[in-house]
């Protein structure tokens, strides 16, 4: 009888139907130990400029990144569909925003707006945007601010999207902010530096509040983290996919879990 790993590649190479990729993601579900699944799982949604060069030549970037927005709302439904409690999804880097100009910037971030805007308007998840607003258009941030306002209370899966995003500029920031805090307390700086706990600085990154990511996915066969999420990774297991992001299955995202809950966390020890 096949392995399961060995099943996985078969499949792959054999483009089968439908039917039989759904009879293989009943059986991940059915062998996978529902009590070690993750509860946050962040993903970088990476390959959708190459996936529109593959797939649609000739017609603007844009398209890729409209085929990865449609993906996302997939994803998160997976998630949802399995239990998870969080997921962050990381959209556009700082580096993205100040390296593309024009009007493909332009519909980047309209794709995004609209994509936080469809997630909201499903009336299921709560969604919040986080990184540096002040680098988007005001019109955007108040939309996305607006979001966050109206769904902040629902129950189920919360949905951070990393937007104008970077690690190094989230950990200035949640310094900034707790200077600022004790400053307002009249904490004296010598006084800060020989006080300041780990749990301090924790609570003023863009999670706050939140749990860690258990898992981290990135797609498009690049290993490495690009500054994602650079406190909150300190204990995440990571699993790198092939698959460019408009092309991420079903399967695939069972996979991923399928290897997370066959490992054995250590957290550093």
């Amino acid at each position: 009888m096949m392995k399961g790993k060995q099943l996985s590649s078969a499949l792959d190479r054999l483009h089968p139907p439908e039917w039989v990729y759904s009879t293989y993601e009943s059986r991940l579900l059915a062998e996978m130990d529902r009590e070690r699944l993750p509860h946050h799982v962040a993903v970088l949604a990476d390959g959708n400029r190459r996936w529109a060069r593959m797939n649609a030549p000739g017609e603007p970037l844009i398209a890729g990144y409209r085929a990865g927005a449609g993906k996302l709302l997939d994803f998160i439904g997976w998630c949802d569909e399995v239990g998870i409690q969080v997921v962050t999804l990381w959209v556009l880097s700082i580096d993205n925003l100040s390296r593309d100009e024009g009007s493909e910037l332009e519909e980047l971030l309209g794709v995004i707006e609209q994509l936080v805007v469809d997630l909201a308007a499903s009336g299921r998840f709560a969604v919040q945007a986080v990184g540096d607003m002040r680098l988007l258009p005001d019109t955007m941030a108040e939309r996305l601010e607006q979001v966050k306002q109206q769904t902040h209370d629902r129950p189920g899966l919360l949905v951070n999207v990393a937007i104008a995003y970077g690690g190094r500029h989230e950990l200035r920031d949640a310094v900034r902010s707790l200077l600022s805090a004790e400053a307002a307390k009249g904490t004296d700086l010598a006084e800060l530096a020989t006080s300041l706990e780990i749990d301090q600085i924790a609570e003023h990154l863009y999670t706050k509040g939140q749990p860690d990511p258990d898992l981290i996915i990135r797609t498009s066969g690049e290993q490495r983290l690009s500054g994602f999420l650079m406190w909150q990774s300190a204990h995440s297991e990571f699993y790198f996919c092939e698959a460019l992001w408009p092309d991420f299955r079903r399967v695939d995202f069972l996979r991923a879990l399928r290897s997370f809950t066959q490992r054995e966390r250590r957290f550093g020890h």
